[in-house]
C-alpha cells in the first residue's frame, strides 16, 4: 500500500500563500471528483453490480486501485491539508485514467513535480521532428538536461538498441546505458562512457538537487546498478563536450561517431544530439541501418 502522510500542523503561512493553498486543494478536489464520476467501473476491471447508484467509481474503489487508504483519498477529496506524495498521485493518474495533460494538470494543482518522463513534450515541436527526420541517415535525437529521450528518428531507434521495444518509461539514457544489456554490448568503451555518463549527470543535477524526478531516477540508478553506485560514489564532475563515439552496432557492424550536443534554449536543458559519421565506411553503414529501419 502507497504511504499515506498524516494530516499535518499547520505553521501559520502567510496570508497569501494560505489563501493560494487552499485554492490549489479545493481545485484538486474537484478535479478528482470529477474524473471519478466520469469513469465507468468497467473501464477499470470492475463490475457494476445492481445496487450502484452512480455511472462512476466509488471513492473506496479508486482508493483500492491505488493502493491508498480510504479516509485517506476521503480527505483529499474534501480538500483537507495532507501531502501528497508523487508517487501517490502517480497510481491517482493511472487510475482515473488521465491523459497526458490531465496527468500535468494533477500534478500542478498537487504543487508536485511528476517524476515520469512525458511520452509527448511541449519542446518536442513538429518542426523539431522534421528536422530530425531531415537529418537521416545520421542518428539523432531529442534529450532533456536528465537524459530522457524526448523523441528520436529511425536511425538512431537502432543504433545502440530497438529502442522502439523499450518502455517509455525506460527511455533515458542513463538508465538504458546501466541497465540494459542490448544497449550496453553496443558500446565499444563501456567503462569510460557510463563513468563520463555518471559525471556528467552529477554535474546536471546539481541545479535539480531538490526536484523529485531527479532524486527518483538517482534512486533506481544506485538501486539497479551497481557500476552505476561505483562511478557515483566518485564524485567526478564533467560538462557537455563533444566527443567521438565508436559503438558495434547488432545490424551494420562498427561506426565510428561524432557526438554534438546542439541545444534548444539559452540554458544547458533540451538538446538534440547527433552522430555524424567518422569516416566513409560508417557513412555506408549508416545508410544501410537507415533502410533496414525503413524496412521495419
Amino acid at each position: 500500500m502507497a504511504q499515506e502522510t498524516p494530516v499535518r500542523e499547520p505553521q501559520a503561512p502567510r496570508a497569501p500563500e494560505a489563501a493560494a493553498s487552499a485554492i490549489r486543494r479545493h481545485e484538486l478536489a474537484a478535479f478528482l471528483r470529477h474524473r471519478r464520476e466520469h469513469i465507468s467501473p468497467e473501464r477499470v476491471g470492475l463490475p457494476r453490480g445492481s445496487r450502484r447508484r452512480t455511472p462512476g467509481l466509488r471513492r473506496e474503489e479508486v482508493a483500492h486501485l491505488s493502493a491508498v487508504g480510504v479516509t485517506w483519498y476521503t480527505w483529499l477529496e474534501q480538500a483537507r491539508n495532507i501531502q501528497v506524495s508523487v508517487q501517490v498521485l502517480d497510481a491517482l493518474a493511472r487510475t482515473l485514467l488521465l491523459d497526458p495533460s490531465e496527468r500535468a494538470h494533477l500534478f500542478q494543482l498537487a504543487g508536485a513535480t511528476d517524476p515520469t518522463p512525458a511520452t509527448t513534450c511541449p519542446s518536442v515541436t513538429p518542426a523539431l521532428r522534421a528536422v530530425l527526420e531531415q537529418l537521416e541517415p545520421i542518428p539523432a535525437c531529442l534529450q532533456n538536461s536528465r537524459y530522457d529521450i524526448l523523441a528520436y528518428n529511425r536511425t538512431y531507434s537502432l543504433l545502440l538498441c530497438d529502442l522502439d521495444a523499450v518502455p517509455p518509461e525506460d527511455r533515458n539514457c542513463m538508465i538504458l546505458s546501466y541497465t540494459n544489456e542490448d544497449w550496453r554490448s553496443s558500446i565499444v568503451r563501456l567503462e569510460e562512457t557510463t563513468r563520463l555518463m555518471a559525471a556528467r549527470f552529477r554535474a546536471a543535477m546539481a541545479g535539480h538537487l531538490g526536484e523529485p524526478a531527479w532524486k527518483m531516477l538517482l534512486k533506481r540508478l544506485r538501486t539497479e546498478s551497481a557500476d552505476f553506485r561505483a562511478a557515483w560514489d566518485r564524485h567526478e564532475v564533467v560538462g557537455a563536450r563533444t566527443k567521438r563515439k565508436e559503438f558495434r552496432n547488432a545490424h551494420v557492424g562498427r561506426l565510428v561517431l561524432d557526438h554534438t550536443d546542439l541545444w534548444l534554449s539559452p540554458e544547458v536543458g533540451p538538446r538534440m544530439v547527433t552522430y555524424a559519421p567518422a569516416d566513409e565506411e560508417t557513412r555506408e553503414r549508416l545508410e544501410k541501418l537507415h533502410a533496414i529501419a525503413l524496412a521495419r
